[in-house]
């Protein structure tokens, strides 16, 4: 007898609970990412650092996280995403709580960025994406959406409450405070929810089987795909540019005029608008082609950057770009998600997107820093901003230029 078709309503009655422990876990995994904005001026001002060497860090961190995307991936595949995201929080959480102790030597900023990438490797976007992916068919892009708002949490909350903890305690103490207060949130809620199809005892309690969760196309064949490198260069020209935006938008706004407190309030808009994109798009994406959908939601930071060009002096000029590239940034890894696991299946989407993530690290790793150079070199990051305009559009042809899946309708 041919299996019914699974329902939407099936799929979260029986595992609403995984994408919200996900979502939490994903927010822990960007917390030295999304949280270091707020850091950035008070260190560069104790240690006397350029605002290159401060972000430096992020850079060691994100390159280490590309180098071995690929093997966390395979890991992924074959032991399952549940113990090393429970371990991987407590360490992420801790790593963070270190930064604080930096004693102004390059080398010491450097090793403690190096445990930082090291305890990040288990909470990396695949863990908490395939568990996710593997509970959920029908209504997959929603799903998906819901989890990764937790970097939209992220950006909306780490920045604002690391200026006001900085503020308080001073950016030493406010790292460990920051670090104890989100290993509260989130520990407890992804050790009891948190889990892929195969760690279910009861098989009726997964109305995507196990078998299905798993079928796709195997490693080495969807690397040599072409399929697969138009990701590599969406996801690369993509995070290159937007996650040097999130990091630097405090000090972009601050370059233009507006205060510390008032530019943080400005920077939570980003997140606040990240859930809606990411929410909005998941629902897109689980009813039109994906990769048109992707390639829209890419085009609008094009429109926010301009606007801090012209306008990085008015308040409202920057809280529309905030918005802008909130929705973006609500889109970016959903979209890769969702396409990697419709083009190629779950078979080895571990190992698959991990090479996808070794690029958005490389775009995270390589962005802010070359922000960070701009400025440093000419004063304003203006040029910058024009070099984010044209790498959206090409990521974005990249994108529209991709056929019908083979393993979902759109």
């Amino acid at each position: 007898m041919q299996q019914q078709p699974i329902s939407a309503r099936q799929e979260w009655r029986a595992g609403f609970t995984v994408p919200l422990a996900a979502a939490l876990g994903y927010a822990t995994s960007v917390i030295h990412i999304y949280g270091l904005g707020a850091y950035i001026k008070p260190i560069s001002d104790t240690f006397g650092w350029s605002v290159t060497q401060t972000t430096s860090g992020l850079t060691i961190a994100t390159l280490i996280q590309a180098v071995l995307s690929i093997p966390i991936g395979i890991l992924v595949d074959r032991v399952g995403p549940r113990l090393l995201g429970v371990i991987g929080v407590l360490l992420t959480v801790t790593a963070f709580a270190l930064l604080g102790t930096a004693t102004g030597s390059q080398a010491n900023w450097y090793l403690l960025w190096i445990v930082m990438a090291c305890a990040t490797l288990p909470v990396q976007a695949t863990i908490w994406t395939s568990a996710v992916a593997s509970r959920f068919e029908a209504s997959r892009g929603l799903a998906l959406a819901l989890t990764l708002c937790g970097a939209s949490v992220a950006a909306a909350l780490f920045p604002y409450l690391g200026t006001r903890l900085i503020a308080a305690y001073g950016w030493q103490n406010a790292f460990a405070i920051q670090a104890l207060i989100w290993g509260a949130v989130a520990f407890p809620v992804i050790l009891l929810f948190f889990r892929h199809s195969r760690d279910i005892k009861h098989p009726q309690d997964a109305p995507v089987p196990v078998e299905k969760a798993l079928e796709g196309t195997g490693f080495l064949e969807g690397l040599r795909s072409t399929i697969y490198l138009r990701l590599l260069i969406a996801s690369l020209l993509f995070t290159f540019t937007i996650i040097a935006l999130v990091v630097h938008f405090l000090p972009i706004l601050q370059a233009g005029g507006i205060d510390a407190i008032r530019a943080s309030e400005i920077a939570a808009l980003i997140g606040l608008f990240s859930i809606a994109g990411r929410l909005g798009t998941g629902l897109l994406l689980d009813r039109f082609r994906a990769s048109w959908v992707g390639a829209a939601v890419f085009l609008l930071p094009v429109a926010g950057c301009m606007l801090l060009v012209g306008f990085g002096s008015s308040t409202m000029a920057a809280m529309l770009a905030a918005a802008l590239i909130g929705l973006t940034l609500g889109a970016e890894i959903d979209v890769i998600v969702y396409l990697t696991t419709k083009h190629f299946g779950l078979k080895s989407f571990g190992a698959l997107y991990g090479g996808l993530l070794a690029a958005l690290s490389i775009g995270t790793a390589t962005g802010p820093l070359g922000a960070a150079r701009v400025f440093d070199e000419f004063g304003s990051y203006d040029n910058f901003l024009w070099l984010t305009v044209s790498f959206m559009v090409a990521s974005s042809l990249a994108l529209v230029s991709l056929p019908k899946p083979a393993f979902g309708a759109k």
